[in-house]
């Protein structure tokens, strides 16, 4: 079994390789390994039907169990993700803003890869193929180390990855999954700074928090997701029910989901008893505050820690506000920097939202459901970042990408 540090010097050792690689090499591989993906759906279903197993005796939830779970239809989508990212642009090498100076020189930056990027993640085996795709083709190597609820299914994906890779003459350990899943691995996989150029951790508020307060190396912090929707005082009802239905339940376990309403005032006699009805249909339990019990039968009261939980279960808090400024400032206070939205027929107040929210995504009259580098023409993604620096929102190929100044010059010396 190879040792976190072994993985590590690997996928360390093949990044100026991979860094050499053409788009044409590049994209032939992805497209393998899209195919291969598919020819052995069964091989990894069997695998997967294992975690599953395995993951239901542990009592874990249903709504975590579907992000761990595949189907032949998800295996298909990250085989499609990969051709996606295939047809997308390749950015390495891209030229940016080439300027002359008084002096003669011209000067300009270059994009280049990462170097290899570490992505610690839990049990979604897709992760798996989308940090693979999304690394590989913007020039990188990776180090993947997945839960251990997803064990089985990450081996079978990598090693349907490795025979593509092998096919097409590159080297296996562009992508080395790391088969120690202890914390202890990833505690040592933290610190390797002599190994690792960027660390990326996927999953819930506990492992990011753990990576963001003990890792030395650079880490990209890829937020939970306390998503909120505003229905505005002229919202039309239909459409927010329709809205927060997708939101909350068509997949819970996500972090895009909706977690938290904030209904004006003034609209809550005419969209409450339909709005209400719907989430109860769907069989969410709804936390809601005082002014809110009337339309809720069973309802239960909401209480501070309610305002700021990721549930990721078929939960939802529910709050009125007086107006959008203080929708507004309820949502800066609570919300995990993820995806907001605002249910408007107001123009001032759609633009008031988007100016003063604070996301990495914000919509006007959409589901947070969008959030995903797939639906944002991104091909796939390698998380959501939450934080301002280097990238936010959806990660695909030019966010895995630095730059580096290229300077031409025709002798010039610094006076």
């Amino acid at each position: 079994m190879l040792s976190a540090r072994e993985a590590a010097t690997a996928a360390c050792q093949a990044k100026y390789e991979a860094a050499k690689l053409t788009t044409d090499q590049k994209n032939k591989a992805l497209i393998q390994a899209a195919s291969d993906l598919r020819k052995n759906t069964d091989k990894i279903l069997e695998a997967n039907a294992k975690d599953v197993l395995k993951a239901r005796e542990n009592g874990m939830a249903e709504s975590l169990v579907d992000r761990l779970m595949l189907t032949a239809a998800r295996i298909d989508g990250m085989a499609k993700g990969l051709e996606d990212v295939a047809s997308l642009d390749d950015p390495v090498g891209e030229v940016i803003g080439m300027k002359k100076r008084p002096n003669g020189l011209l000067i300009g930056q270059k994009r280049v890869p990462l170097g290899t990027v570490a992505v610690i993640y839990e049990a979604r085996p897709n992760v798996t193929a989308d940090v693979f795709g999304l690394t590989f083709k913007s020039g990188n190597t990776a180090v993947l180390k997945g839960g251990k609820d997803a064990a089985y299914s990450n081996q079978a994906i990598i090693e349907s990855i490795h025979e593509s890779l092998n096919q097409c003459n590159i080297t296996p350990d562009v992508a080395v999954l790391m088969e120690d899943n202890s914390r202890a691995a990833s505690n040592e996989l933290m610190k390797m700074n002599d190994l690792i150029d960027v660390l990326i951790p996927r999953g819930g508020a506990g492992l990011i928090r753990s990576v963001v307060e003990n890792a030395t190396i650079p880490v990209i912090e890829t937020g939970t997701g306390n998503c909120h929707v505003f229905v505005d005082e002229d919202a039309d009802p239909e459409m927010a029910v329709n809205i927060i239905i997708n939101g909350k339940t068509q997949r819970t376990g996500v972090c895009n989901a909706v977690e938290s309403l904030l209904i004006h005032e003034k609209i809550a006699d005419t969209i409450m008893p339909a709005l209400a009805k719907a989430l109860q249909e769907k069989n969410v339990e709804i936390r809601v505050d005082d002014n809110l019990l009337q339309y809720v039968d069973g309802g239960i009261k909401a209480t501070e820690e309610d305002w700021g939980t990721e549930y990721l279960d078929l939960i939802v808090s529910m709050k009125t506000v007086k107006d959008i400024d203080e929708a507004i400032a309820h949502i800066n206070k609570y919300n995990t920097g993820h995806s907001e939205s605002i249910v408007t027929k107001s123009y001032a107040n759609a633009q008031k939202f988007l100016d003063q929210v604070d996301a990495a995504a914000v919509y006007v009259n959409a589901s947070t459901r969008f959030t995903d580098g797939a639906e944002f023409g991104l091909g796939a993604e390698i998380g959501i970042s939450t934080q301002k620096l280097h990238a936010r929102g959806p990660m695909g190929l030019k966010e895995l990408t630095t730059t580096k100044y290229i300077i031409y010059g025709d002798g010039q010396i610094r006076p």
